[in-house]
């Protein structure tokens, strides 16, 4: 499908997105938290308390209509960066207004980059995330629009990290965490994953963004969830589950540095270009 150049500037009609409980738990578990350390996310009768990153599914609710709306081809669509800013705290249950719309589209000639921005407010209409999801779209570009905006590329300190988490990704964690609602077979499907050139299924981008949003909890904010106020990173190379995450941060002046590989490749960052904003 051809890229619709007219699509820069929709707005996805509001949608209505109910959570509870269960799906903060579910969401918490399926980023790898375990009983030993983050009890309070994973037992209702401590709250629960609910990891910042699980912002990241209620925005998706438009996700389709503005990829629809774009109209590009699905199969050859990568998630090329994540950003979110949690404007309040998350509670373990609510009804939030979900809205979102194309703010970019950029021809790379073969290849084509989308942007969406997605809110959503609560019942009272406070803005309480705020979402900025980057995509790359193979053999969408030549469609004659600009070029993107150069990036920030962050270069990690040359120094001991701050803090360094190490953690076994479980053979099913992908089937796990997709019963938040991200249901793409490359994470569970090997012939498909094998289609699209990998060995295997992989895990998804989002769920090693999780993972490092759990360690900047324990690590960086000294437990308390609600200090995590943005968190961004690009999704550069793959993580197989079973692999080991290696997760270090370090503080630099306002903002907090993030490098995520795998004890596997621990040469090649798989969030790169990835820090954190805390309160």
């Amino acid at each position: 499908m051809a890229i619709d150049p007219e699509s820069l500037g929709y707005e996805a009609s509001p949608i209505e997105f109910s959570y509870g409980w269960r799906d903060t738990v579910l969401y918490a578990l399926g980023v790898g938290a375990s009983a030993d350390h983050e009890l309070d996310y994973l037992y209702e009768g401590r709250g629960p308390k609910v990891l910042p990153t699980f912002s990241t599914i209620p925005t998706f609710a438009v996700f389709d209509s503005l990829v629809d709306r774009l109209g590009c081809d699905r199969s050859g669509m990568v998630h090329h960066s994540q950003q979110t800013e949690v404007l309040a705290p998350l509670r373990p249950s609510g009804r939030l207004r979900i809205v979102g719309r194309i703010s970019g589209l950029y021809d790379l000639k073969r290849l084509a980059m989308s942007v969406f921005v997605i809110e959503a407010f609560d019942e009272h209409d406070v803005p309480i995330i705020r979402g900025e999801v980057t995509l790359l779209l193979r053999n969408g570009g030549g469609f004659g629009g600009e070029r993107p905006p150069k990036t920030e590329r962050i270069a990690l300190p040359d120094r001991e990290p701050d803090f360094e988490l190490r953690e076994k990704v479980a053979p099913t964690q992908a089937l796990l965490y997709r019963l938040s609602g991200d249901y793409n077979p490359l994470h569970a499907d090997p012939q498909f994953a094998s289609d699209v050139g990998f060995d295997a299924p992989i895990l998804h981008g989002l769920c090693t963004y999780g993972y490092a949003g759990r360690a900047l909890v324990r690590g960086a904010c000294e437990g308390d969830p609600n200090k995590l106020a943005m968190l961004r990173g690009q999704f550069s190379k793959p993580v197989f589950p079973g692999e080991t995450l290696i997760v270090r941060s370090w503080s630099e002046g306002e903002r907090v540095l993030l490098g995520v590989c795998t004890a596997e490749r621990p040469d090649e960052l798989c969030l790169s270009n990835a820090y954190a904003v805390l309160r």
